[in-house]
């Protein structure tokens, strides 16, 4: 249960720590395996638990994000929790606001439109003031797991959060944001680099708090080609890693191991895969054998079922999640999605993923 905070100090004891020793590269006896979203719309209890509550509301609620964070492991027996927040929080932190808007999503009622906007964002974020509801839904969450499994942190890339920033939510073409890139290159940067900045604290801080892993989404890399990626994303996915762990040791906290997942990157693995993360996350639009070639043997691979094989029966689910198995290996992997669940899915095609996943790579290691 997600009750009274306790000191951060003191955690409980970590009981599986495969999905760790997956990211740090060391052998396991089953390939660990966690769902983006895996806390999510998809479960009655997830609704009913948000039925009442404003979206962002329940992300600021430390006891809210926790029970929500918690739900999928008491259905499945992931090896992995993933803390419940949104990537949103960071413009919400640099004082843009926010509506969740039934049937459309997140919505920013002021979008950048001028470069002139820049002025109004905050140029100096104290994390702890601004996202500090964030950390102590972490460490909450910590001490509810009772060590039973690994807790990731996250937040979204710098591109990612700009080009919500200036389409004012979602957008086929990005073509808003992306003409700021070819507009206004120098402003461009000076956001981006605002952005890095901020997020480069509130990871170090999610790691103060208790997180044991951490994942950056540029869920919008797909909207770049290999140049513009080159210049406006890799640059700061890069400075994020770098900078994150120097902290970590200027503050003596653990050195987590940190996943970059760029969502249809594939043009960039081989950048991503020298950018200082762990692991690299997949999406399901490339062939794991071209994938492990492009990123070498030192760097974890996790993803990359499609979402969407999970409407299959469920002893299809089976068979694709062998064959995923089989063409990444079972070590130096993590057994994931190519992208989130989805609001529709039948929890017990998740159960079957998730049992496929432990019971066809100890069959593989055994063999």
């Amino acid at each position: 249960s997600c009750s009274l905070l306790r000191s951060p100090k003191g955690f409980p004891k970590l009981k599986n720590d495969t999905f760790l020793r997956a990211a740090r590269g060391e052998q396991t006896e089953h390939t660990p395996v966690w769902c983006m979203r895996q806390a999510g719309r998809y479960l009655p209890e997830f609704r009913e638990t948000r039925a009442s509550q404003d979206f962002f509301a329940t992300c600021r609620s430390p006891k809210l994000c926790c029970e929500l964070t918690l739900q999928p492991l008491r259905r499945f027996p992931l090896d992995a929790a993933i803390i419940f927040s949104d990537i949103l929080v960071v413009p919400q932190a640099l004082g843009m606001e926010i509506v969740m808007v039934p049937g459309k999503g997140p919505t920013f009622t002021e979008p950048l439109k001028e470069v002139e906007d820049l002025l109004k964002l905050r140029q100096k974020v104290d994390v702890t003031a601004e996202l500090g509801y964030v950390f102590q839904a972490i460490t909450l969450t910590r001490h509810s797991l009772e060590g039973k499994v690994p807790l990731i942190g996250f937040s979204g890339a710098p591109w990612t959060l700009m080009s919500y920033m200036i389409e004012g939510g979602g957008s086929t073409t990005m073509a808003k944001a992306k003409s700021w890139l070819y507009r206004h290159p120098e402003a461009s940067h000076r956001l981006l680099r605002l952005l890095a900045d901020v997020i480069i604290d509130y990871l170090v801080g999610q790691v103060a708090a208790g997180a044991q892993a951490l994942q950056l989404f540029e869920s919008h890399a797909g909207h770049l080609g290999p140049e513009l990626f080159q210049d406006f994303a890799l640059p700061y996915i890069r400075d994020i890693a770098q900078a994150v762990k120097s902290k970590l040791k200027e503050e003596a906290l653990p050195l987590v191991p940190m996943i970059i997942f760029a969502k249809d990157a594939h043009y960039a693995l081989r950048d991503l895969a020298h950018a200082g993360y762990e692991v690299v996350g997949l999406d399901w639009t490339i062939r794991p054998q071209e994938a492990r070639a492009q990123i070498g043997k030192d760097v974890t691979l996790q993803g990359n079922l499609d979402p969407c094989a999970l409407y299959a029966p469920k002893e299809k689910i089976g068979e694709l999640v062998k064959k995923m198995l089989e063409s990444f290996g079972t070590q130096r992997y993590i057994a994931n999605l190519g992208h989130g669940l989805y609001p529709d899915m039948n929890p017990e095609h998740v159960g079957a993923f998730v049992e496929a996943v432990h019971a066809h790579s100890r069959h593989i290691n055994k063999h």
